[in-house]
């Protein structure tokens, strides 16, 4: 009958395959994360609680922490605004900027870093400008942002341009047609089912810019208590031989990481409920 479905026992080849798959993800993923956990737990939560409260790694956490939110926020509206635009409006170019939108993906990290060097840093043309008028980008917080920018720009873009393909544009001439505005058109006709896809990928966003180190090693400088992030600073303490207090400290923004992940999971089902 049709739409019927039909519960298969998997035969000895089934089970073979259920067991490596289980194997594999179990050595790739579930086996470093418990020697992670091991090693930071291994002096106990006081330890945990005394390297994430050290004045170093604090500020460190803190930057990351709110860089992170800071381009997550500018990434929803441009996120949004961007497959806005690619999705509403056809013009000469679009594919191109469909393509660029995308190039972080493909773009090595530390290459991101060398490009804004390159182009903001103090032997640049551009650079020299910015700072006879009294503004340092590279080796400072700016620096962090632009990077962050760059390398997480696309989740917001491509999670919100699949909702507006699917959406009917014939929902928003009914609501002009009743006299709606542009503003009120878009906040109760076009925003609630496109809210869970921008909140969706501008958590993303959040997530990638948590983790991010490659850019940020090359352009911020790294100076203690100014623009060391948290990833900077687990490497450090690798470096320097306290794998012990980098894995207490890479518990904090492990939680965090999963929290995200869960939560991004859990609009995406609601999404499709």
């Amino acid at each position: 009958m049709k739409g019927t479905s039909v519960a298969v026992r998997p035969g000895r080849g089934g089970l073979a395959v259920r067991f490596l798959f289980i194997l594999y993800i179990a050595l790739l993923i579930v086996i470093p994360l418990l020697a992670l956990i091991s090693c930071g737990l291994r002096g106990g939560i006081l330890q945990v609680w005394a390297a994430i409260t050290a004045p170093v790694a604090l500020q460190a956490l803190t930057l990351t922490l709110w860089s992170a939110g800071a381009i997550s926020l500018i990434n929803a509206i441009m996120g949004t605004a961007t497959a806005w635009v690619l999705v509403r409006y056809r013009f000469p170019g679009r594919s191109l900027l469909s393509a660029l939108v995308d190039l972080p993906f493909a773009i090595p990290t530390l290459v991101t870093g060398i490009m804004l060097v390159i182009l903001l840093g103090p032997q640049s043309l551009t650079g020299q400008w910015l700072a006879g008028q009294g503004i340092t980008v590279t080796f400072a917080p700016p620096s962090i942002l632009l990077a962050l920018l760059f390398i997480s720009f696309p989740f917001v873009v491509r999670a919100v341009e699949p909702v507006l393909l699917e959406q009917d544009p014939g929902e928003e001439e009914a609501a002009r047609t009743l006299g709606a505005g542009s503003l009120a058109t878009f906040l109760w006709v076009l925003l609630p089912p496109l809210a869970p896809a921008i909140l969706s990928g501008t958590i993303q966003s959040f997530a990638r810019a948590l983790g991010e180190f490659g850019s940020i090693v090359i352009v911020s400088g790294n100076i203690p208590y100014r623009t060391l992030t948290a990833p900077v600073y687990l490497f450090g303490e690798v470096e320097s031989g306290r794998s012990d207090i980098a894995a207490a400290v890479s518990i904090v923004l492990l939680v965090i990481a999963l929290g995200l992940n869960l939560a991004a999971r859990g609009i995406r089902q609601t999404k499709h409920a």
